[in-house]
């Protein structure tokens, strides 16, 4: 039987997840805080703490519009540290292409498909594409610009993917992300914002994963 870990950054994100996994042995819920830096070091530490099979990362984010729907779900295909690099004269460079390493967290398609398809037979509306982690929320067109040209085709933006990959990688643990979609990538125009859909995404999605995850 999987062991599988749930990382989420707040306390509202966990307790949706919870409501959707109703008490379900198999998975235990914990807090990232805000931000790849303290997610990855508290996923470490839990990693230090008992054996898992999988880890999630999970919680709700801003979608690119182009891609998806506010209210809707998505499931990575890669995660992306986006904003992690160097600004040039002639514009930002990834550390990739400094050769410093890799923004890039590829995952197991074979999970990320069965997992896909558990959402699909379920109903929801889901999408999949690249989550991009960022260590400042997008609050400018021109800002969700530059992304969407650095990171063709990314599907949703957050800040805690990426460093919850970082630790599952040191201990060769398939990563997942998931994540609800609360509101556009961009301007924050928090009157538009649709919180209780994204929260009833990932609590809907916990519910499939219980039966998807064996």
């Amino acid at each position: 039987m999987s062991k599988i870990l749930v990382m989420t950054a707040v306390e509202v994100e966990r307790q949706a997840v919870q409501r959707g996994l109703k008490g379900d042995s198999r998975f235990n819920v914990l807090l990232t805080g805000v931000g790849s830096a303290s997610a990855a070091a508290n996923t470490a530490i839990a990693l230090t703490k008992d054996d898992y099979d999988i880890v999630i990362s999970m919680g709700i984010a801003g979608g690119f519009l182009e891609k998806v729907d506010v209210g809707s779900l998505v499931i990575a295909t890669e995660i992306i540290a986006a904003d992690l690099g160097v600004e040039t004269h002639d514009g930002f460079q990834l550390i990739e292409e400094l050769g410093f390493g890799t923004n890039r967290m590829g995952l197991n398609q074979e999970l990320v498909a069965r997992v896909m398809s558990g959402f699909q037979q379920s109903g929801m509306t889901v999408q999949q594409g690249p989550i991009i982690t960022v260590s400042t929320v997008t609050g400018t067109v021109e800002t969700a610009s530059a992304l969407a040209l650095r990171v063709p085709g990314a599907a949703a933006e957050a800040m805690e993917g990426y460093g919850v990959a970082i630790a599952a990688q040191q201990y060769g643990i398939p990563i997942l992300e998931i994540r609800g979609i609360s509101n556009a990538v961009g301007p924050r125009q928090r009157e538009l914002w649709r919180i209780d859909d994204a929260l009833h995404a990932i609590e809907s999605a916990s519910a499939v994963l219980v039966e998807v995850l064996t």
